[in-house]
């Protein structure tokens, strides 16, 4: 009997066989072989084989009863085959392994304690030989034991193991896929634990596992053992990194998002339970389980596991790698990280055909409750749940239809659970609006009286396919969905982008055929992810100091409760803000993101923590303090240049030089000289490493003076939504006037119009990120007709604006 046969050092070359030693240990085998002496780590272990699986089957006589047991299983007779699980798994559990392979496996795990100089604790995890393949993952059907220790516990542990094939997940999962039992062979991993639980542990997709992109990377951590990250037990930091600057040597990490943690496993001294859960101290829940510098190294090796294995398959293959950092107490940063263990990408990653593009339509009608302004394309349906306020969030679940009178950013956490959006007030423009195209959820705002007319618990219908406006439907009707191929939408000469505020997004509408973002928004940022003035945050110290005051009090407990660790409170702005314009930036990257700089009115600002002390009350924000008048505003520059330190970072720390900026409501050309005078100043010139200055063409004064403007900045991005308010001299959030409110009269056309003629004459590029575009197909075909260079659309209506618009330039002749 050769020794090499039963039982390999995963570092032996043999022990990359998937038939001998099951996917699992090959991977192991590999990263051990080729990336270690590249500097990755990953502990040392041996593998039990399949031939020492078919030794053990064969001598204990368990095939056959096997086949026995299960003979006409029913996976959907629960009981039935949880009984039947149990009598398979008691053949292993009443087995011996033979002494000729146990006398081998002895030798091996010495050998381990004995380089270890300790009794070693040890990892025994399944690995078959069928899984982490396309048509069959195996993804967490066979069990892993953990923190086991002595010669008697291993045996046991190696033989649950092997009886762990026939759980009843894993016969459920043998039937779905019409395998055969027999064909499946289990080798067993023992490799040496990571001392995690008093460090951290947790998982890496070297893709996003929900939108299926592969520009970034994403790393989940808590604290202990990786288990809890595995099982989902917990909720785990997130953490984001752009694989493409990364490469490049640049410090790419595009989110960060601070995870509960409110509790880690750890090893047990009790032999029936090695492991076990303890509670997490608050004072580390707030803090991130690993360093920016642990957060890299671990993206350096999932690259370099991603592209092993790439070469190994032959194709792109994203892979799912298990991680641990070795404890030395609870400080993070110390310690070393090692690779548990990796396998194909197979299960987890929701990857969205972005090859189709859905169309909707409603089967039948129902009773007509309300109506409004339609926001994208789809259906949906669920149960009416009234909110009127954000203090009733508790009230809400997730696939409800929220009906309420308005929302406002504070709101974006239901939003985001809802299957559709309904709303008394507001128009085309309102946050309702923007954040459900975002989101892809159906919404209907200004319906006037949905709130009245549509009865809390109740089953209702949102349609916004009809091309008829939003209308609410009594009941959950059926609607059907027309799918066309992305890969067959044509070119357009006029580019096409997408307009985006909430990072999370934007991983997802990337795959979304387009030339790039022509409007991120930055407001989403701060709101979502910040949430407190900058002013604040900059004059903490003093506000600290003055704390006794009650008004000050709160805003100091709301900021040290937000951000309890941090020194430079302005730090954490300029952080967060780059993290979130990164992501988006990294999304796309390298097409242009063109991402438009603060645009809060005083009154929203105000809404921010801390944002009372700073703002003034206006009889009319909207055409107040916003936008560039801000910027060079003493009482507003320190914050202005929060925002150019985050975008500085951007580009220069993160890499993404395809983020360019935009200045909006700019009233003046004087104005617009002391706004790029800034941006020098803080390292942001024109021109540097192909850095681009837009600006917002939303004021009258940018129409009449387009000549002016474009000898300061690199181009122009029309505002519709703000231009066609100020020409026609009304308020677009009001109700009283809507009537009046259309992008396509005359005199916003003509204006339009004249901007494009004369921005090109002075040799600068125009587009438009308005809301027109996206809703009316014969404003598109007016821009091009006008040789704008680019439109901007909400994610929802780019594709079907590209196909009206593609051929709308055939028709007249102009090729892309």
């Amino acid at each position: 009997m050769r020794q090499k046969k039963y039982v390999l050092w995963l570092s032996d070359p043999a022990a990359g066989d998937v038939e001998l030693v099951g996917g699992k240990n090959a991977s192991l085998s590999a990263m051990i072989r080729e990336l270690a002496p590249l500097g990755v780590r990953v502990p040392p272990g041996f593998a039990i084989t399949t031939a020492s699986y078919n030794e053990i089957t064969k001598i204990n006589g368990i095939d056959q009863a096997m086949l026995s047991i299960l003979d006409n299983v029913d996976a959907s007779d629960i009981a039935n085959l949880e009984a039947r699980s149990d009598k398979v798994r008691g053949l292993f559990r009443r087995a011996r392994i033979p002494d000729e392979i146990w006398s081998v496996i002895t030798q091996f795990y010495a050998k381990l304690c004995q380089d270890s100089g300790y009794e070693v604790e040890v990892a025994v995890r399944s690995s078959a030989n069928m899984e982490d393949r396309a048509a069959a993952s195996f993804a967490g059907q066979l069990q892993t034991f953990l923190n086991v220790t002595g010669e008697n516990r291993l045996q046991q542990r190696i033989l649950r193991c092997m009886g762990s094939l026939y759980t009843p997940r894993a016969i459920s999962y043998h039937l779905d896929r019409g395998l055969d039992p027999l064909a499946t062979k289990v080798s067993v991993c023992v490799q040496k634990m990571v001392r995690s639980d008093s460090a951290c542990a947790g998982v890496m997709f070297t893709i996003d596992p929900e939108s299926g992109s592969d520009s970034v990377l994403h790393i989940n951590a808590s604290y202990g053992l990786g288990e809890n990250v595995v099982q989902g037990t917990v909720n785990p930091d997130e953490y984001f990194v752009h694989k493409a600057t990364l490469l490049e040597g640049k410090r790419s990490i595009v989110g960060k998002r601070l995870g509960e943690k409110k509790r880690k496993m750890v090893y047990s001294a009790k032999p029936l339970t090695p492991v076990r859960n303890v509670a997490v101290p608050k004072e580390m829940q707030r803090r991130y389980a690993l360093s920016d510098d642990e957060i890299l190294e671990l993206a350096r090796w999932g690259c370099m596991v991603e592209e092993k294995f790439s070469a190994q398959y032959g194709r792109k293959m994203p892979m799912d790698i298990e991680w641990g950092r070795d404890g030395d107490g609870e400080t993070v940063g110390t310690g070393r990280l090692y690779l548990l263990q990796a396998r194909p990408e197979t299960v987890h990653s929701a990857v969205k055909d972005c090859d189709t593009y859905d169309i909707y339509h409603l089967k039948r009608k129902g009773r007509l409750l309300a109506r409004g302004r339609a926001i994208g394309q789809k259906v949906g349906a669920g149960r009416a749940v009234h909110l009127n306020s954000i203090e009733e969030m508790k009230k809400f679940e997730k696939g409800r239809v929220l009906v309420t009178e308005m929302t406002d950013p504070d709101w974006e956490p239901i939003m985001k659970m809802a299957s559709a959006i309904v709303t008394d007030k507001g128009g085309r423009t309102c946050h309702a609006a923007i954040v459900s195209r975002e989101l892809g959820i159906p919404c209907i705002t200004g319906t006037g009286n949905a709130t009245e007319v549509v009865r809390a618990g109740i089953d209702i219908t949102v349609s916004c396919c009809e091309g008829l406006g939003g209308r609410v439907y009594q009941g959950e009707l059926e609607s059907d969905i027309e799918r066309m191929k992305v890969s067959d939408i044509p070119r357009t000469r006029t580019r096409i982008m997408m307009n985006l505020g909430i990072p999370d997004s934007a991983l997802s509408h990337s795959r979304i055929p387009c030339d790039g973002v022509g409007l991120a928004r930055l407001e989403f940022i701060i709101n979502s992810y910040i949430g407190i003035h900058p002013l604040a945050l900059i004059d903490f110290r003093d506000l600290l100091k003055k704390k006794r005051k009650p008004k000050l009090r709160k805003v100091v407990d709301e900021i040290e409760n937000i951000i309890p660790d941090l020194d430079d409170k302005s730090q954490f702005f300029v952080d967060c803000l780059a993290r979130g314009i990164g992501r988006i930036g990294a999304a796309f990257y390298p097409k242009d993101v063109i991402v438009r700089l603060s645009d809060f009115k005083s009154n929203e600002y105000a809404k921010l923590i801390g944002g009372t002390l700073y703002e003034p009350r206006e009889s009319n924000p909207m055409i107040g303090w916003r936008g560039a008048s801000r910027y060079y505003d003493t009482k507003f520059r320190p914050a202005f240049e929060l925002e150019c330190a985050a975008l500085l970072k951007v580009r220069e720390e993160i890499g993404l030089t395809n983020v360019k900026a935009m200045i909006p409501f700019c009233r003046t050309p004087d104005e617009g000289t002391k706004v790029v005078e800034i941006l020098k100043e803080c390292g942001l010139p024109r021109g540097k490493n192909g850095f681009e200055i837009y600006m917002m063409a939303e004021i009258p004064s940018n129409v009449i003076l387009a000549e002016r403007f474009a000898e300061i900045f690199d181009g122009f991005s029309i505002g519709s939504n703000d231009l066609t308010q100020l020409i026609l001299g009304l308020d677009r959030d009001s109700d009283l006037l809507i009537h009046l409110y259309s992008e396509r009269s005359e005199a916003v056309k003509w204006a339009i119009e004249k901007l494009i003629t004369d921005a090109k004459k002075a040799g600068s590029n125009v587009g438009i990120c308005g809301q027109a575009p996206s809703d009316f197909p014969d404003f598109a075909r007016f821009l091009v007709d006008c040789g704008i260079d680019s439109i901007s659309l909400n994610p929802d209506t780019v594709i079907k604006t590209t196909l009206e618009i593609a051929e709308y330039e055939r028709s007249r002749g102009l090729s892309p």
